[in-house]
């Protein structure tokens, strides 16, 4: 979709540089333009309301939907939404190498190593396989 036809829609449409443009958000009565509009090089149309308007409903009131607002081209394919948060994953990661690794170091020692722990070093590695496909996706 063309920034144009996004602009079309909307009321009291104002440039404010290049690429860039103000207007009444149609959700709502605005006082004073509170709606950002701004169309990046590659085609991408970013919008943010100042008044607090979240996107989807911004889009919702004009008829249009978030693929609306990225340009199609060729090969493109939607990014893959990871489940987890990074720094969550991260975490994950750093408690279960722990115990991994605090359970190796008792097998170092030679000391015994009773079934529930095993099953615990089980469980660790198999949380950090699934981390690591999780971050990097399935492989």
């Amino acid at each position: 979709m063309s920034v144009d036809l996004l602009l079309s829609r909307l009321r009291r449409v104002r440039r404010v540089g290049p690429g860039k443009w103000s207007a009444s958000c149609p959700t709502r009565e605005d006082r004073s333009p509170s709606l950002s509009i701004r169309e990046k090089e590659d085609g991408t149309i970013l919008i943010r309301d100042f008044g607090g308007d979240d996107v989807a409903s911004i889009l919702a009131a004009i008829g249009l939907a978030f693929t609306d607002l990225f340009p199609k081209q060729p090969g493109y394919s939607k990014p893959i939404k990871r489940p987890f948060n990074a720094s969550d994953v991260l975490d994950m990661v750093a408690f279960e190498s722990s115990v991994a690794a605090l359970i190796a170091s008792e097998v170092l020692r030679k000391r015994e190593v009773k079934e529930e722990d095993f099953d615990r070093l089980l469980t660790a590695a198999q949380r950090l396989g699934d981390a690591a496909e999780a971050c990097n996706g399935p492989r």
